[in-house]
């Protein structure tokens, strides 16, 4: 078998990083897409040395034609949304999409599956518990429907590995970079940018993206398998996170804290106006349980098994992202 690698969700913010790293360290890359148009914040010669085939992992075919010579997969397609009027595809993009990329897998004897979930497939926390690899999915009101979807999708890889597939799975926990601030968790930026004046008191796991994509490749690489990984920088409250990006963007940090009852008018008040102006909500229900919930990743696990891997400060991080997101406005690759 060659030692091609296929991505899924090639185009996306984490999976476009992913292509970089593989492509930068000499990989043969092949990558799945939905859509034509590239991350614009990847060079041009990166991209031009991927094979891109469309199609989707919902389409078996197209899935097929690209797994087809290829050793490894990782699978970082996946619908991140926290709309209700998204639910229903999320579930197929990210239980059955997956099932499907295991299944193909195992049927094509692949040498390594690298499947990308999310810590939210390990549940929150009000009270501020610190969560490992250890943890068990337990039902409970503050998981998404996002989060159960990734859930599912794990399950479906751990039963591949059950039927003989090498994997591993990694969690990450909220990627900070610079992409598309139009979507994903980049659009964090935008809001600050936009003079976002609220914040919670919740706390979150965030992880820079490049330090991200690095772990993924080097976890490919090694011989681990049927384990996952969190993939965590640091924890911050939401405050800390929007006051240092405010501060890079030389705009006013947030100031009004928003209360349980704030949070719940927020998020109606959001999906009132969405109805007149047909745009997503920036904030939804599901999204106000993840602001309010209060949970801290721990990240000892990959530390130990990647030797010489360093996670960036997010202090780091934040200052580098928002000198490109300022240079792609005055380049106009990126719309205000």
């Amino acid at each position: 078998m060659s030692n091609k690698i296929l991505v899924t969700g090639g185009t996306g913010f984490l999976g476009a990083y992913i292509i970089r790293e593989l492509v930068e360290k000499g990989y043969t890359v092949r990558a799945l897409h939905r859509n034509k148009k590239r991350p614009f914040f990847i060079p041009e010669d990166v991209l031009n040395r991927v094979e891109w085939i469309e199609g989707d992992v919902l389409d078996i075919v197209s899935l097929d034609e690209a797994m087809d010579g290829v050793s490894t997969v990782i699978h970082a397609a996946a619908l991140v949304s926290f709309g209700k009027g998204d639910k229903q595809e999320m579930y197929q993009v990210n239980k059955e999409g997956t099932a499907n990329v295991v299944n193909m897998a195992l049927e094509k004897n692949m040498n390594r599956l690298v499947h990308v979930s999310s810590v939210a497939a390990l549940g929150r926390t009000l009270q501020g518990d610190h969560v490992n690899e250890e943890r068990k999915w337990t039902e409970s009101k503050l998981n998404t429907h996002y989060a159960n979807s990734k859930h599912l999708a794990e399950m479906e890889v751990w039963r591949g590995m059950g039927e003989g597939l090498s994997a591993v799975i990694v969690n990450p926990s909220t990627i900070l970079g610079f992409g598309d601030w139009q979507n994903s968790s980049c659009a964090i930026f935008k809001r600050v940018y936009d003079g976002f004046r609220w914040y919670t008191t919740g706390v979150n796991g965030f992880v820079d993206v490049e330090d991200t994509a690095k772990a993924i490749v080097m976890l490919m690489e090694s011989a681990i398998t049927e384990q996952r990984f969190i993939i965590n920088g640091d924890n911050w409250t939401f405050r800390q996170l929007l006051t240092t990006i405010a501060e890079n963007f030389n705009k006013k940090p947030p100031a009004i804290k928003a209360s349980k009852q704030m949070s719940h008018l927020a998020w109606r008040l959001e999906w009132l106006k969405s109805l007149f102006t047909g745009k997503k909500p920036l904030l939804t229900r599901e999204s106000a349980k993840v602001a309010g919930s209060r949970t801290y990743f721990e990240n000892d696990k990959i530390r130990a098994a990647l030797p010489g891997f360093s996670f960036t400060p997010l202090e780091e991080s934040i200052k580098k992202a928002c000198k490109k997101y300022e240079e792609a406005i005055k380049n106009g690759d990126l719309k205000l």
